[in-house]
């Protein structure tokens, strides 16, 4: 049976932070590409019912994501992500906020650095996460704004994808026998192969 979840959300308003710690029942490589594959990001990263959709990813350092959170009456904001440092499958950073449809940043709206720490804790995953701001009243509009709720749906929707994952892994795995996979490749070749 699996532990229960960590849980962890502070505020610290003496030095313009969100610390949040959660743990997740999903090995280190699935939790990690959760958090940095678009395609994956889309199905949990906005609270229901809204629904993120992204327009460009390239997760590399000088890289960014740019992506629309979409409401159930098509209100649309649009958020960039650029990836400053990543260490695979441990640690990523990266300063998020708000901007048009082009990535053009906002500046009237705050934005925030995010340093997300992974670790493997037996069959679970830890992230840590750490958001910075440039000041208090940055941190206090995005509180305001419903950041806490709106992050902790994420969250949920993140471990309903991984119950998913196991779901489907359990079905197509009947059991623990090693199983092979045969792919054959014609480089450049391949009507000439079938032909054959």
């Amino acid at each position: 049976m699996s532990k229960p979840f960590l849980f962890n959300f502070l505020v610290d308003k003496e030095n313009n932070q969100i610390k949040v710690e959660r743990s997740f029942n999903a090995p280190l490589d699935l939790v990690w590409a959760a958090w940095t594959d678009a395609e994956i990001l889309d199905q949990w990263w906005a609270p229901k019912p809204w629904r993120a959709e992204t327009k460009h990813m390239d997760f590399r350092e000088g890289g960014y994501w740019l992506y629309a959170m979409i409401g159930p009456e098509n209100e649309t904001h649009w958020s960039r992500a650029d990836y400053e440092k990543i260490i695979p499958e441990k640690y990523f950073s990266a300063y998020d906020g708000f901007c048009d449809e082009n990535g053009n940043l906002n500046p009237a709206m705050p934005r925030k650095k995010w340093e997300n720490n992974f670790t493997a804790n037996g069959e679970q995953t830890l992230v840590h996460i750490l958001l910075s701001f440039d000041s208090l009243e940055d941190l206090e509009k995005i509180i305001a704004m419903g950041f806490k709720e709106g992050f902790t749906a994420g969250l949920e929707n993140l471990d309903q994808y991984i119950a998913a994952q196991f779901y489907l892994r359990k079905h197509n795995k009947t059991n623990n026998k090693t199983r092979v996979s045969t792919y054959l490749n014609f480089q450049g070749k391949t009507e000439e192969a079938f032909n054959f």
